[in-house]
């Protein structure tokens, strides 16, 4: 426990580094990009003076480090990550994201879900049937899935599914609304336009997933430990269940933490094409307008997901593979 403690401080010591790096860079890039803010929103014909009114007001006239010490200072005591300056012209830019996000986040998670668990059982099927005709069948299949960008293979999804079958909406979302503060989010978790860009999202990732599960699970079935649990008399479905998936998925748990920060960052073709209003299009329309705090808010986010979930996964691997120690007992 002591161990697992140490490795904890440390790791979360190195967090404030990282995104102190992340957070000066994001901000250096959007203050000195190549199109001043003032001049988006002041637009062409404002006189100089008013410029310079603007860029005083928004202590843009200051040094760089002095910006950032500003704006670092207000996000971090009172959480406030600025105003939108041309999207939606002085509304926080936090009432903009956190809608976005949460409809981002449910076409992300169901697509998560199919693809780390068909992954897994194509990958274990694989392994299991190493020689054999199925092995390679059943990878190339989804490899397939996998060499097709989403950009060219939505278009057919909606083809089929939308305007031969008829059986999807086309675009939009939709589903039962819920208050999240001001405004209103709908849950189409719960309706049929998940259904779409959880498919676009999930068929590229399976077969990842899949060659991962194989390669260890091909592994670990040459362990010492599942020879003598087949010598036991064991079933193959008690073997793989108590001590081939335990170990064989222990590096999944790597690639399953880091997927999780992708709900946070939407899915930039999917939700241009299907006119879904998450993080990928606000991201685009953030670009488009040169709304540069949405756009320092987004990049904040992802990089503070990102750290925390490189932790969490560290020290989940603890709960799956008990010979895993940390801090004193490595010195040991």
């Amino acid at each position: 426990m002591e161990g697992l403690l140490a490795y904890t401080i440390r790791r979360l010591l190195w967090a404030p580094v990282i995104l102190f790096v992340v957070s000066f860079f994001a901000f250096s890039v959007t203050r000195l990009g190549p199109v001043d803010t003032v001049d988006v929103m002041a637009g062409p014909r404002a006189d100089e003076a008013a410029k310079d009114r603007v860029r005083a007001e928004l202590h843009l006239d200051k040094p760089i480090y002095e910006q950032y010490g500003i704006y670092m200072k207000q996000l971090l005591r009172h959480g406030d990550f600025g105003e939108s300056q041309t999207i939606y012209r002085g509304t926080d830019v936090w009432e903009i994201i956190w809608p976005r996000m949460l409809v981002s986040m449910q076409p992300g998670l169901i697509a998560l879900i199919i693809a780390f668990s068909m992954g897994t059982l194509v990958g274990v099927f694989a392994a299991l049937r190493q020689g054999t005709w199925m092995d390679p069948f059943s990878i190339s299949t989804f490899l397939l899935f996998q060499s097709i960008p989403v950009l060219v293979s939505l278009p057919f999804l909606v083809l089929i599914f939308v305007v031969r079958l008829g059986w999807l909406p086309a675009i939009g979302w939709g589903g039962p609304e819920v208050d999240i503060g001001p405004q209103t989010v709908a849950l189409g978790i719960f309706s049929k336009h998940i259904i779409l860009p959880a498919l676009a999202l999930s068929l590229p990732g399976v077969a990842g997933v899949a060659r991962l599960v194989r390669a260890t699970t091909l592994s670990v079935l040459g362990e010492d430990y599942v020879r003598t649990a087949h010598a036991k008399g064991l079933s193959e479905v008690a073997v793989v269940g108590r001590h081939v998936l335990r170990n064989a998925l222990l590096p999944l748990v790597t690639v399953i933490g880091l997927s999780l920060t992708t709900l946070l960052e939407g899915a930039f073709f999917v939700e241009l094409i299907l006119g879904i209003p998450g993080i990928g299009q606000l991201g685009f329309q953030a670009a488009q307008s040169r709304d540069y705090d949405v756009i320092l808010a987004l990049v904040l986010i992802v990089a503070t997901a990102f750290v925390l979930a490189n932790l969490l996964t560290d020290l989940a691997y603890t709960l799956i593979d008990p010979r895993i120690r940390f801090g004193a007992q490595q010195g040991e």
